[in-house]
């Protein structure tokens, strides 16, 4: 899943003042309103998260959307919070699905006891003098609709790569979408109908071992038609889910505050007490979280600042005395996540000149990366994490060497970094989706680093969306992003080169290559475990040695808990995990 991030159209001048104090006082006013829950005060769990723009599953394409998405809506699978290597539970499904026809049909047996929250588009409930909306029981026929809505045209959806080409006639129905005035979802998909109100049946077009884990994302979490319909345009600003929380309130750009469904079935039997409220806070400043932070007034500190790296980490590697004296704890991950700036293959100078990118591949010096980030990233190899499965321990042909990224430079036709169109220095574009002081300096290395070899590298600043809607209609030149993988099967970082997959999907590069592609199906395709990873390694030789992208670091992520937190387990995929936390100490 594509890391990073909205902003919403400023209101006139002369009334923002007033918005953001009338925005505050609703917020306060919400917290006073949740008052005591079963006589106590409402305990609350708060950490900032950046912007998005919508909690449709279908927009999901950030790991911050999927965060918010998971805690109001539901997949029919979900990861055990604890289990490590990861595997699947079940979520909607009473039990991980039957696999039968040599790994091409799943069928789900949904539980009976999810409902969706209640909502005036179920219809309204008369109760004494006044009406009041009513819930609904999650059927099979919601499974259904939810996973059309994915390949409809008309969402553009970046997660269309999941259902289109893998369920069985679901690309015909992508294509009636798109030449439909509206779409018509009692349109017949061969390989997805509900059996009855509890069972689907999903037939795919090939046996895909991955599959299951596809339906852990937040983008195949299940929504309810009468919501879509109800809202229309405004859906992705509401929440009628069936998970842990519901959407209290919505600030954009400033909070959002989910709060606890106490009839949720998954309740039942838990032990400690859970958190009440959800609050993320938007806080695009390092620094300002950080004093967040140490105020108690943020629970949670999903990323340390490079700056702050010292006052947190004593020599030894630990946690300092003075926090841990605090009840703070240190939580480290080696995270399934890799950083790159990527070359859009549409673009006539990057595109279709490898050994210009392999120029600036070598010229990236991932040790003075490495140490700018206090050496919590090692420079990336490929875009395949070395925990995953599959992962080509060979060494990368194209690493830091300023006289062979020079050589490759003039074998590009551009020798000294002079482009012979100018005659002056090669000025390349890259684009970014976040001003934060992060990466504003990382930004500044990486001019520094291809000006070594004569390139001038402009950065081009955004918001989020601005940014995700230049790279979907291909307009950029390069752009700098990050992708955290959906799940733990190597294949989740190839589709990020595989042709069909192009933008508005994944393949955010698009790159295309018939080889990699005929490796791809063979892979996606292949059960047998040892002859599928055989096949992962070949394809990263394959885009090693095309470089479509500047391969730039894999992470590990370092987070800080307060006091008050209780049962926080680091997770690569903490989609509505926040519903394992217990309440800690005060």
């Amino acid at each position: 899943m594509i890391l990073q991030k909205h902003t919403r159209p400023g209101s006139r001048p002369l009334r923002r003042p007033f918005l953001r104090l009338t925005r505050r006082v609703a917020a306060l006013l919400a917290l006073l309103a949740a008052g005591a829950v079963a006589g106590q005060e409402a305990a609350v769990f708060r950490r900032s998260l950046d912007r998005i723009a919508s909690l449709d599953p279908a927009q999901a394409a950030s790991v911050y959307a999927g965060r918010a998405v998971g805690l109001v809506y539901e997949t029919l699978v979900e990861y055990d919070y604890a289990a490590r290597p990861y595997r699947l539970i079940p979520g909607l499904a009473e039990a991980l699905p039957e696999v039968t026809d040599g790994g091409r049909v799943y069928t789900f047996r949904l539980v009976t006891n999810a409902w969706f929250n209640a909502d005036p588009c179920f219809g309204l409930a008369q109760d004494g003098p006044a009406a009041r909306p009513v819930r609904r029981r999650v059927q099979a026929q919601d499974v259904v609709f939810s996973l059309k809505r994915l390949a409809d045209a008309k969402l553009a959806s970046s997660g269309a790569w999941l259902v289109k080409d893998q369920i069985l006639g679901m690309r015909a129905f992508a294509e009636q979408s798109a030449g439909a005035a509206s779409t018509d979802y009692s349109l017949r998909v061969d390989g997805l109908r509900a059996l009855d109100d509890r069972t689907v049946r999903i037939e795919l077009v090939r046996p895909s071992p991955e599959f299951v884990w596809m339906m852990a994302m937040p983008y195949a979490a299940v929504v309810p038609h009468e919501a879509v319909e109800m809202y229309g345009n405004d859906f992705g600003a509401r929440a009628v889910g069936s998970a842990a929380y519901r959407l209290a309130s919505w600030l954009r750009n400033y909070e959002m505050i989910f709060d606890r469904v106490p009839e949720w079935r998954g309740w039942a039997g838990a032990s400690g007490r859970p958190f009440d409220r959800i609050c993320y806070r938007v806080m695009d400043d390092a620094s300002t979280q950080w004093l967040s932070f140490l105020a108690g007034e943020l629970d949670f500190l999903g990323e340390i600042a490079r700056d702050n790296w010292d006052a947190v980490i004593a020599s030894d590697g630990t946690l300092a005395p003075a926090l841990a004296r605090r009840g703070v704890r240190l939580h480290g991950l080696a995270t399934l996540e890799v950083a790159y700036v990527a070359f859009n293959f549409e673009d006539p100078v990057v595109g279709h000149n490898p050994a210009l990118r392999r120029a600036l591949n070598c010229a990236f010096d991932g040790a003075r990366w490495e140490a700018f980030y206090n050496h919590r990233v090692v420079r990336a190899d490929g875009a395949v994490p070395p925990q995953v499965a599959g992962y080509l321990d060979k060494p990368f042909p194209w690493t830091f060497d300023l006289d062979r990224a020079k050589a490759l430079l003039a074998e590009a036709g551009y020798p000294g970094g002079v482009d012979p169109a100018t005659g002056r220095r090669l000025s390349l574009t890259l684009d970014l989706g976040r001003t934060t002081q992060d990466v504003r300096e990382t930004t500044e290395l990486l001019c520094a680093f291809f000006a070594r070899i004569g390139i001038d590298l402009q950065p081009r600043y955004q918001n989020w969306p601005a940014f995700l809607e230049r790279v979907s209609r291909r307009e950029t030149q390069m752009f700098r992003v990050g992708w955290v993988g959906d799940y733990p099967d190597a294949l989740n970082f190839l589709q990020l080169f595989y042709g069909p997959n192009q933008s508005p999907g994944p393949n955010r590069c698009n790159f295309r290559d018939p080889a990699f592609d005929a490796l791809y199906d063979e892979a996606a395709r292949t059960p047998d475990e040892a002859a599928r990873l055989e096949l992962y390694r070949r394809m990263q030789a394959i885009i090693r040695d095309a470089c479509p992208w500047i391969f730039i670091h894999f992470p590990r992520s370092y987070s800080l808990t307060g006091p008050r937190v209780d049962h926080y387990l680091p997770h690569d995929f903490p989609y509505g995990m926040e519903k394992y936390l217990r309440v800690g100490g005060r």
